[in-house]
């Protein structure tokens, strides 16, 4: 049953107009059916994880569907379990993370409980916590969204500054640091898009809050840590280190044509960067900075999705045994993904294989990937609820004040009454 009927039309209608936009494929006997978007990243890397368990088991096939968009299968998932349809529901969907709980608590019983099978201990605890709903765990982890602050390595050298100068540092002192940069080289720290709050979702997540009470009421008002990221990302453009961007062309653009000095981001922005080969040894990664708050850590995540078994499936055995030993067990998989496509999975084990501990010269020989595991048994676990999106909004449509020097508590309770009204 979904809570709230009136809310239920609504995107129930709104579904229905993009429920041709997504081929329905069917699973027959035998056959593992998957829904992704990406076919460079989501699509190939989970026909490799096929491939691997078709040669052990020859009469299972896994047929991967990737030619729709991330809102188009949500569009037509959604659009089937509000109307009470499992015709042509895939055995296994990719849900991102933030956006899991909404599918979980608006739809119970059509997601098959994967904890009963599978040892969530495997995997990192922050991906496990984000599908995990009244005890039981309903994903199998995927690709992390854990956080580094990539920077330009020169720069930061020309202003006097040595990595071990990054290393566990707080926001504030980026700031400080920021600004010697901009005073010795001329270049602008970051490139921020106000109609992403990824950064502040990364400061919030980084002292283990969100916008959520456990009962799943607002917590916004009264939140130090939303508060104090909100503060934190203002003081960037109080300082004049920000260059404005809009869209994704724009933001990319900043850094990797070297025009800002450093991108806090989620490591799948590590290929967008090495795709500048001439750069290679101008750039380093450092521990995400942390909130100057009590409960704060130099860990933090954005983004990241996982794999999500439909009650629907007529081949849930097959199915879950796929899932465990492939995802689940298979630490050589996670090497050659991470080699192949940069995909930095949430399986703890796979960062002792020797993909994980090679160095990389475009980032000055670190130990890069090895690194990034390190951070990611790090993250703080956080409960992304079911109104993350929403709220998300109410937060852009403060910010253009707030970084002029608006009051941050007037802001935060004009955020709590916006995102109260869209949550009715």
């Amino acid at each position: 049953m979904i809570r709230n009927t009136s809310r239920s039309r609504s995107i129930l209608a709104m579904a229905l107009a993009g429920i041709s936009l997504l081929t329905v494929t069917a699973a027959s006997a035998g056959d593992i059916s998957v829904w992704v978007w990406d076919k460079a990243f989501n699509g190939d890397t989970m026909r490799e994880a096929g491939a691997i368990y078709t040669a052990a088991h020859p009469d299972v096939t896994v047929t991967v569907d990737d030619s729709a968009s991330q809102d188009d299968i949500r569009a037509k998932l959604q659009t089937q379990l509000l109307a009470g349809s499992t015709d042509g529901l895939p055995d296994i969907v990719l849900i991102q993370d933030d956006i899991a709980q909404k599918y979980l608590q608006s739809f119970p019983g059509a997601f098959e409980p994967l904890s009963d099978s599978i040892d969530m201990a495997a995997f990192a605890p922050y991906k496990v916590a984000a599908a995990t709903y009244d005890g039981k765990s309903y994903s199998v982890p995927f690709d992390s969204g854990v956080t580094g602050l990539f920077y330009r390595s020169d720069y930061l050298e020309e202003a006097g500054f040595t990595a071990a100068d990054l290393e566990n540092i707080t926001w504030d002192r980026l700031v400080e640091i920021g600004t010697t940069v901009k005073e010795k080289t001329g270049h602008l720290l970051l490139d921020l898009d106000l109609n992403d709050t990824g950064l502040i979702r990364m400061m919030m997540q980084s002292a283990g809050e969100w916008y959520f009470n456990e009962d799943g009421s607002l917590h916004i008002t009264d939140n130090a840590a939303l508060k104090k990221a909100i503060e934190t990302y203002a003081k960037f453009y109080q300082a004049d280190l920000v260059k404005p961007v809009s869209g994704w062309a724009e933001y990319t653009g900043a850094f990797t044509s070297g025009e800002v000095a450093a991108v806090p981001v989620g490591v799948w922005i590590t290929a967008t960067i090495k795709a500048n080969a001439d750069q290679s040894g101008l750039w380093a990664i450092a521990p995400i900075p942390r909130l100057d708050m009590e409960g704060s850590v130099n860990a933090s995540n954005q983004g990241g999705s996982s794999w999500f078994v439909l009650s629907s499936s007529d081949n849930k055995e097959e199915t879950i045994d796929f899932l465990k030993t492939v995802w689940a067990e298979n630490v050589d998989f996670y090497q050659d993904i991470l080699i192949k496509r940069g995909a930095v999975g949430s399986l703890l084990a796979a960062r002792e294989g020797e993909a994980f501990k090679a160095s990389d010269e475009f980032f000055g020989g670190a130990p890069v990937w090895q690194n990034f595991s390190t951070w990611l048994g790090q993250i703080p676990s956080v409960d992304y609820g079911t109104f993350t999106a929403e709220v998300d909004a109410a937060v852009q449509a403060q910010l253009p004040g707030i970084i002029q020097g608006g009051d941050l508590d007037a802001a935060l309770q004009a955020i709590n009454d916006q995102a109260t009204q869209q949550m009715q």
